[in-house]
């Protein structure tokens, strides 16, 4: 792809310049095949690689990298912002200062995605209710809230049609963390307008996207794919390729309910642990990846199994990947009388519905972040 503007050449897959100077650097491709296909769109050697190999490679952008690409949309005065969430891990994928990147000024429409992975019985409805209810409390103004799931193409019809509703002859900017799907979304948006099938490079690997991507709409508007913004209060973001593919859920979730007596003790693989501390016998029902093995034990011998069996028994991580997880934090939380979740970002929830209270600990790494809400479900 040629920008028309500065003569340069950008890879299709991820919007990264292409050079030819360094392997080892994003946009990489040797020069005869720059030469022998500058006047079609390109894919740099990372891209391929992730395409049609699955292999991952490191790149040299951080996170302050990510965030001064997106910045750079505060200076557009004529943008549509879509917002992309991932519904199962809506904490994980929040952007805290979502308007400060994107300007105060910006239409925001939310998109949630990844619908496909909530169970079948929760009411979308309830769901739809939850996030305005999120909107309000963070003063966060939206045009509307679509539910998706870009992957089963469930949605995304009626959401071109409302886009197209509300752009107004502005171009539209999806914006997100890493792995929310908003590649995945536009490659699906360019088939029902194009007919052309996977452009853009996805992959569950966070950082895929490397700079801003242009689809031209017509001849005035575009679509644009953003970097996806690196959030390091996720667990995600510090587990290796082997353990996401456990951690980042591909299919429905199963619901998992665990009767508990005080004292009793859950390791979810070796990423994060619940203490059950105090209060009557009841149920927790576990939402995460169907993937991530759950170890019940007595709360008096979690530390003992912690020590000997952290990236073997209890993985993931993997034995080689486990360097964070050695350290790892208490948070406690009552519950009282109310149904709440227990939401470890980027890992999933525990859904805690105590009549007489209970105390509730985890352990997770410090960097991780651990919190209460209101049950989703």
């Amino acid at each position: 792809m040629v920008d028309i503007l500065d003569n340069k050449l950008y890879c299709i897959g991820c919007g990264a310049e292409v050079q030819s100077e360094n392997p080892k650097k994003q946009g990489y491709l040797p020069n005869s095949v720059i030469e022998k296909n500058k006047d079609k769109d390109l894919v740099c050697k990372r891209c391929f690689r992730l395409k049609n190999y699955n292999e991952v490679s490191d790149v040299e952008l951080g996170a302050e990298d990510f965030y001064a690409l997106i910045k750079t949309l505060s200076k557009k005065k004529n943008a549509l912002i879509v917002k992309v969430v991932d519904i199962f891990d809506f904490s994980g994928s929040w952007i805290e200062d979502v308007v400060d990147i994107v300007g105060n000024n910006k239409d925001i429409v939310l998109v949630a995605n990844k619908l496909d992975l909530l169970p079948k019985s929760v009411k979308e409805n309830k769901i739809k209710q939850w996030l305005f209810k999120m909107m309000k409390l963070k003063g966060i103004k939206v045009k509307d809230i679509l539910l998706i799931s870009a992957i089963k193409n469930y949605g995304v019809e009626e959401l071109a049609y409302r886009l197209d509703e509300l752009r107004k002859g502005k171009d539209i900017y999806i914006v997100g963390a890493t792995n929310v799907g908003k590649s995945t979304l536009i490659n699906k948006l360019i088939e029902l307008t194009s007919g052309d099938k996977n452009v853009i490079t996805t992959s569950h690997f966070p950082g895929t996207t490397l700079g801003m991507i242009e689809i031209p709409l017509d001849k005035v508007t575009s679509i644009y794919d953003t970097p996806g913004i690196i959030l390091d209060y996720d667990i995600a973001h510090y587990l290796d390729s082997k353990s996401l593919k456990l951690v980042m859920p591909k299919k429905e979730i199963k619901a998992r309910v665990f009767q508990l007596n005080a004292e009793q003790t859950l390791f979810f693989g070796g990423m994060a642990r619940m203490d059950f501390v105090l209060g009557e016998r009841q149920s927790f029902t576990i939402y995460a990846s169907n993937l991530v093995e759950v170890h019940r034990t007595k709360l008096s011998n979690a530390e003992t199994i912690f020590e000997k069996h952290l990236g073997t028994m209890l993985k993931p991580p993997f034995k080689e990947n486990v360097s964070i997880f050695k350290q790892q934090v208490k948070r406690s939380f009552k519950i009282d009388n109310k149904k709440m979740d227990i939401v470890i970002s980027g890992l999933g929830w525990i859904t805690v519905n105590s009549d007489k209270g209970c105390l509730i600990d985890i352990y997770t790494p410090a960097e991780i972040e651990v919190f209460v809400r209101e049950s989703i479900i």
